[in-house]
């Protein structure tokens, strides 16, 4: 597996407080990789490594295939939206996009500009200050900055923060269009929008890593099924039909089990004509477990 970043045994304290304890994760390149945690648990600090704006203690930071960050080597190659992140509300929206375009050193800083505001559908905003746009634009202006040049590793801290929902479902079409462009990572305390985007999930708690895959083996898509049936049935006719211990019925609930995605689609097909025979009408169908479900059981052990 090919990886824009990574993470070994990485430790970084404040004082008495570890914020990083021997943190180990990988962002496989081209994914959309969601890094989700409670507060505290270090994602800020992971990003602040990344970025250039602390250095760990202890363990190795791999990005884009050299050790640490240096600015240099990097220059164009590295987008970064800090969660905090605030511009300066006099400079235009388009000026200060070229002057941090010419600071990355790309060729085009115009251009760059111009195709980063497209981006985030600001393009008609481009010569009013920054501090005549409402919250949420200010927010997308923001992320147009990690955009700029299409860098091979962005790194975007709570990027829907203050977005409304029109806003929010715009922004993350623009981001998941560039799956397989670039290599995403999004911090981020909205598990729905992150399961919604990512490839990829990364779980910390307490500074450290507690699991990480990608989305499906986390969630389980590939193996587990939920139905709601508008009657409930009998647990044996299930069991006559799919075998011993491929369902579990609780009244109207049905919880599907297969090892593969394959066979759960097979089992799915003919649990369908089944319930079609009985005039059972199926209400409601979801593949796997909730991230949110799925982090608190890593999280608490």
């Amino acid at each position: 597996m090919r990886v824009a970043l990574r993470f070994e045994a990485v430790t970084r304290r404040f004082g008495r407080r570890t914020a990083l304890d021997g943190l180990d994760f990988r962002a496989p390149t081209g994914t959309i990789v969601g890094l989700v945690g409670p507060n505290g648990a270090g994602k800020t600090t992971a990003f602040s490594l990344v970025g250039g704006f602390l250095r760990p203690h202890a363990g190795r930071v791999e990005i884009l295939g050299g050790e640490g960050f240096d600015p240099w080597r990097l220059k164009g190659r590295l987008g970064v939206l800090p969660q905090d992140a605030e511009l300066p509300d006099r400079h235009p929206v388009g000026a200060l996009l070229v002057h941090l375009a010419r600071l990355q050193g790309l060729a085009s800083p115009f251009r760059a500009a111009d195709a980063a505001l497209e981006q985030v559908r600001l393009t008609d905003r481009r010569r009013e200050p920054v501090g005549s746009l409402s919250h949420g634009m200010r927010r997308r202006v923001a992320v147009a900055t990690a955009l700029l040049g299409s860098p091979e590793l962005i790194l975007l801290d709570e990027p829907m923060s203050g977005l409304d929902p029109m806003q929010a479902a715009s922004l993350r079409d623009v981001l998941a269009g560039l799956r397989g462009q670039t290599t995403l990572v999004v911090s981020s305390h909205d598990l729905h929008e992150v399961e919604r985007l990512s490839d990829w999930v990364v779980m910390i708690a307490l500074g450290r890593c507690v699991r990480e895959g990608t989305l499906v083996e986390i969630t389980g898509r590939a193996e587990v099924a939920h139905w709601h049936l508008s009657a409930p049935v009998d647990p044996a006719d299930l069991e006559r039909l799919l075998g011993a211990g491929a369902t579990r019925v609780k009244g109207e609930e049905i919880e599907l089990r297969a090892g593969t995605e394959a066979a759960l689609d097979a089992a799915s097909v003919t649990l369908m004509g089944w319930l079609a025979s009985r005039d059972i009408a199926v209400r409601g169908i979801r593949r796997g477990a909730g991230l949110e479900r799925r982090f608190l059981e890593a999280a608490t052990g």
